[in-house]
């Protein structure tokens, strides 16, 4: 939401211009009565969605096996990927990335985009054909494009996306918080701990039973084990 709330509102554009001296520089847009085209309606997307909501604003989802029985709940529509990315003011991207998720946003999609929409991707940067989009904004076919997940990482120097005007690029942050990190080293001590007690923990297939590996011998600094 920090991408999607300073695309609407120019909010790179106003810190530029008050850290140079000035003051309001432009007009921001407001979020209610926007359509947001939420691609991939799970358990990211669905989160989304409700936010949009609070901001008043409409909500369309599409995935390939997204149905309107299984949208309504979240008070969305589901409409085909064509009808969401003509009728979207913003695009924003939740899909995991799969053999079938690749460049699932591709060159005819950004097409039917709005010139006044925005396309947002804080999941996978392989979803999306990076060529058409830049050659998109590029040419201002669309108002421009948030993203924190690219193809190379950390985003090379040169990379064009630093220097675009209508491109806010954040270095892949969206997982990066102190209440993250605590999970992740808490869950790394338990998961250790867990397999050296012989006790797996957070098993993804519990079916497959607990098969102990060798034991562990002291090894020396280069010792080819």
């Amino acid at each position: 939401w920090l991408l999607l709330l300073s695309l609407f509102r120019g909010f790179t554009g106003e810190v530029a211009s008050l850290r140079a001296g000035g003051w309001q520089s432009g007009l921001g847009l407001g979020l209610e009565g926007k359509t947001l085209g939420i691609v991939g309606l799970g358990h990211m997307g669905q989160p989304v969605a409700k936010v949009a909501q609070a901001f008043a604003m409409n909500v369309i989802a599409w995935s390939p096996n997204l149905t309107a029985e299984r949208a309504a709940p979240f008070g969305v529509e589901a409409v085909s990927k064509e009808d969401l990315f003509r009728r979207a003011d913003a695009v924003t991207i939740h899909m995991p990335l799969s053999d079938r998720t690749i460049g699932v946003v591709g060159a005819d999609d950004i097409a039917r985009m709005k010139p006044t929409a925005f396309l947002v991707n804080t999941s996978r940067p392989q979803l999306i054909d990076e060529d058409a989009l830049v050659a998109a904004l590029q040419a201002n076919r669309i108002a421009g494009a948030g993203m924190d997940v690219f193809t190379s990482e950390p985003l090379p120097a040169g990379h064009i996306y630093r220097t675009m005007p209508n491109v806010l690029a954040t270095p892949h942050i969206g997982f990066v918080t102190q209440e993250n990190y605590e999970v992740f080293f808490r869950q790394s001590f338990e998961n250790l701990q867990a397999y050296l007690d012989g006790a797996p923990i957070r098993t993804i297939t519990p079916e497959v039973p607990y098969l102990p590996d060798a034991p562990l011998v002291d090894t020396a600094p280069g010792d080819v084990t």
